[in-house]
């Protein structure tokens, strides 16, 4: 191994330096409960180590400064989208302006404008995609971005370059950004894990306590509310009738608490059945149109070809629907559309339910399902925590994305046990009719 392969591989090494700089931050927001610790944590790998590479380079040849700016550069724009690639990108040409104003400055303007706004553009599909395609699309990137930079030097300023060199600058580039990919990744799926800890935790706590009150609040509450509505149904004025029926109503929703309370300490359903999806919708839709009415909300189901049949327990699911609905309607003010689309796909029945509320940021989509989390003001959390411990328990997940100020699209995933064509169907209870 040349002195000049073991540069770059020492360049390299600061790339990897900062990712285990990231992992450890990780690691310190979940042990120490840091909050504050949010979305630059993502900032650190691509700056710094870009910085580091820049500051450090592998050689200076025929006004050329090699490092691999490239891997940290590309990767920093896919994962953090424009802001970030922004800044790493006025990062790049200053430093590399200080470092000598000649031909390499300008191929390096060229080739890293051309590409970082290539970048910007994929970034917003970058984070839907597996790790596969990740990982095929961040090498064909780097790729393009070298021999991008080979053409210009060649084509544009007329720089000839050693094709050894070369050929060894291009296979450490690619190792370097399939490695960095892969341990990125990692590095981010050990941290959902550590989330999911943290709210599983949580989640403990509140089902250990829902399970040891509950039923001893609700007795005293049932038997409170038996002897106040002998009074409200008895001789009495119509002030204390009123006081009366106050005081129902109140225990009324306290009993409800409760009730989410038991929902979700025994998530198990007491029966498993099957249910019609797509009558459970409308069911939902009926019930909560009056609430959508009064706010001035249209709500609009679209219609589907086929009935589509899962297992659980149907309450319960009436009530996940209902839920939803609710704070998407709460969410509005006095117009705007709720709008429920059923896509069956893969064996899976996906419920859309999107409104066109005030949204919310990643986070408050990370801490959904949390007990007591809620983006209302008057809200306890429950009703949502209910609805995720429902769908789970269906062997189902809830996937949530929204736009701050755009709104929210709730999607319900289910698995399906049997598909039936709805003319058939219908044409049979006619005929039973």
């Amino acid at each position: 191994m040349d002195l000049l392969t073991k540069d770059l591989l020492i360049n390299f090494l600061f790339i990897l330096l900062t990712l285990f700089l990231v992992q450890m931050v990780y690691l310190i927001k979940y042990a120490y409960r840091l909050e504050e610790i949010k979305k630059w944590v993502i900032g650190i790998f691509p700056v710094v180590s870009l910085i580091l590479c820049m500051l450090l380079p592998v050689a200076l040849e025929k006004g050329f400064v090699w490092d691999l700016r490239w891997i940290p550069f590309i990767l920093g724009g896919l994962i953090g989208g424009f802001r970030l690639g922004i800044l790493q990108l006025l990062l790049v040409l200053v430093i590399r302006y200080y470092q000598g104003h000649d031909v390499g400055f300008y191929v390096t303007a060229i080739t890293f404008i051309f590409i970082g706004l290539l970048v910007f553009f994929l970034s917003k599909y970058y984070l839907q995609m597996n790790i596969k395609q990740k990982v095929a699309l961040s090498i064909a990137l780097i790729i393009f971005a070298l021999f991008s930079s080979l053409f210009v030097s060649i084509h544009i300023f007329g720089v000839s370059l050693d094709s050894i060199f070369w050929v060894k600058y291009v296979t450490i580039h690619i190792i370097g950004m399939f490695i960095s990919t892969l341990l990125w990744e990692v590095i981010q799926t050990n941290f959902q894990v550590l989330q999911k800890l943290v709210k599983a935790e949580k989640l403990q706590i509140v089902s250990h306590l829902a399970a040891s009150i509950s039923h001893e609040v609700r007795n005293p509450l049932t038997v409170s509310r038996g002897f106040i509505q002998m009074l409200y149904e008895g001789e009495a004025t119509q002030a204390r009738k009123e006081y009366a029926n106050i005081a129902l109503q109140e225990l009324d929703r306290a009993t409800e608490v409760i009730n989410d309370y038991l929902t979700f300490a025994k998530p198990a359903f007491d029966i498993e059945e099957n249910i019609n999806i797509n009558e459970e919708v409308q069911h939902a839709v009926n019930i909560i149109i009056p609430l959508a009415n009064m706010n001035g909300i249209q709500v609009k189901l679209s219609a589907v070809d086929h009935y589509y049949v899962a297992k659980g327990d149907r309450k319960k699911f009436q009530q996940c629907l209902i839920n939803i609905m609710k704070n998407g309607i709460e969410s509005m003010s006095n117009h705007g559309e709720i709008k429920i689309h059923l896509n069956y796909e893969n064996s899976m029945i996906h419920i859309n339910i999107q409104d066109e509320g005030i949204g919310m940021t990643q986070e408050q989509i990370d801490r959904l399902g949390e007990p007591f989390f809620t983006t209302k003001e008057k809200g306890t959390g429950l009703g949502m925590m209910v609805s995720f411990s429902i769908i789970k328990e269906m062997n189902g997940n809830i996937h949530v994305t929204s736009e701050h100020g755009e709104g929210t699209c709730f999607s319900i995933i289910l698995p399906v046990y049997s598909v039936i064509d709805r003319m058939t169907q219908d044409n049979h209870f006619t005929k039973m009719g």
